[in-house]
């Protein structure tokens, strides 16, 4: 059956808020199953329960706005007694689901998250260069899905998010199909998808660009202690654009995440390639990665900020694996080992990352058939390694253009071609 919001009260002016009416829809639909329709027009809303049996269909020409007005956003961690920890940001969200099933998100319309009025641009003479942007009021994530088993979105186009677009977490049975996350390249926090401690999961043919991680798999404390492992996902034919990492698995890494494999991806601008970040005990391994291309470069930190998100992440790496204590805290990272990469052909202007501790070597890694390109792409003067969150925080260096520490059983068969603009920050003996 389908349920059309016209039918139920919402108004499309893209000012009215129609959260009761498409609400009633989505309760309606559940109970025989169906297609919540939004039709062509712009309907504004606070927070969303989406509820099992539910397909959520966005009509040509639709756009679904969310409210930016706290009042119109639910923090169901703080309105459900239920153990609902989760790590991170605690605003609220637009679009929540919690222990449902057979759920999609389709159709070609547009979700808009508002980043526009919550972002501004406070160092404007560096914009080209990629400062971060600063923030200003209340910036809910664009959804928050726990605990769904059968997991659709396709097609749809997730614009302007103010903060993490897409948080699965615990989910099941997953596909994310052809769908577009386009995101301002220096808002901080805007995350692409986000997987946490999810199992089966299948992302592919999307196109993402996002001021933070534009696909991020990782295993935080409350999510591990309920679901268990993150595994069993594949990431491919996607192209990425991102001020952090295009590829990363951690930093979060409470729990074991295993039995990943990243192929056929294109990396643009991105501040780090592929990123393997164990901070809190869990392992990391059987890792496969294979034809990932593009660039990697540095963006420049914040002129006038030196708090809040002033900095990014990262140097302009094309591979980062690192195993360190995370900063203020005793516990020891997980291992990281058996990963395998290969067809890796990316221009970039920092080394290749291989970090471990005595407590946490970083064992058994191979590149092979791959080539690298070292050009300075973002006009930087010296090298250094960023380590955060961790002990070693960030650092400068002389390195050659691969760094090993702690790292075992490493195999590197590329070609390395490294450019007069970076002789003089590398090491080249």
């Amino acid at each position: 059956m389908v349920y059309n919001i016209l039918d139920f009260g919402a108004i499309p002016d893209g000012k009215t808020v129609c959260t009761g009416a498409i609400q009633r829809a989505i309760d309606e639909c559940t109970k025989t199953g169906g297609r919540v329709l939004v039709p062509a027009g712009s309907f504004l809303s606070g927070s969303l329960r989406l509820r099992s049996e539910v397909e959520l269909y966005l009509e040509h020409g639709s756009r679904l706005i969310s409210s930016l007005d706290e009042r119109d956003i639910i923090d169901y961690f703080k309105e459900n007694s239920d153990d609902n920890e989760v790590d991170g940001w605690e605003g609220g969200c637009f679009l929540f689901a919690l222990h449902e099933k057979n759920i999609a998100i389709t159709g070609t319309g547009v979700i808009d998250g508002q980043g526009r009025k919550v972002f501004f641009d406070d160092d404007p003479e560096h914009s080209e260069e990629g400062s971060p942007l600063a923030v200003t009021g209340f910036r809910p994530r664009m959804s928050y899905l726990e605990d769904v088993e059968n997991l659709l979105v396709s097609d749809v186009t997730f614009l302007d998010s103010a903060f993490w677009t897409l948080h699965l977490a615990g989910c099941r049975k997953v596909r994310i199909e052809n769908i577009v996350i386009e995101n301002n390249k220096r808002g901080p926090n805007t995350d692409g998808i986000d997987p946490d401690c999810c199992q089966e999961v299948i992302i592919r043919g999307c196109r993402i660009v996002s001021g933070d991680d534009s696909i991020v798999i990782k295993s935080t404390t409350p999510m591990y202690k309920r679901y268990g492992a993150c595994r069993d996902i594949i990431v491919s034919d996607c192209i990425l654009s991102s001020n952090c990492s295009g590829i990363k698995i951690g930093t979060e890494t409470y729990g074991d995440i295993h039995d990943v494999t990243v192929s056929s991806c294109i990396l643009k601008d991105c501040i780090r390639g592929v990123g393997i970040w164990s901070r809190d005990g869990g392992e990391i391994y059987n890792v496969f990665l294979d034809h990932i291309q593009g660039n990697t470069r540095n963006f420049c930190d914040s002129r006038v900020r030196n708090t809040g998100v002033c900095n990014w992440w990262g140097e302009g790496e094309p591979i980062a694996i690192t195993a360190t204590k995370r900063e203020g805290t005793t516990r020891l990272p997980g291992r990281v080992h058996d990963i395998r990469m290969s067809h890796i052909n990316i221009t970039c202007e920092a080394p290749l990352l291989f970090l471990g501790e005595t407590y946490a070597p970083i064992d058994n890694i191979s590149i092979t058939e791959s080539s690298f390109h070292f050009t300075n792409q973002s006009g930087k003067t010296k090298m250094v390694v960023d380590e955060r969150p961790s002990e070693r925080g960030r650092y400068p260096v002389k390195a050659s253009c691969k760094m090993l520490r702690n790292a075992r059983n490493i195999e590197i068969d590329a070609k390395i071609v490294v450019d007069d603009s970076m002789k003089s920050m590398l090491d080249m003996k």
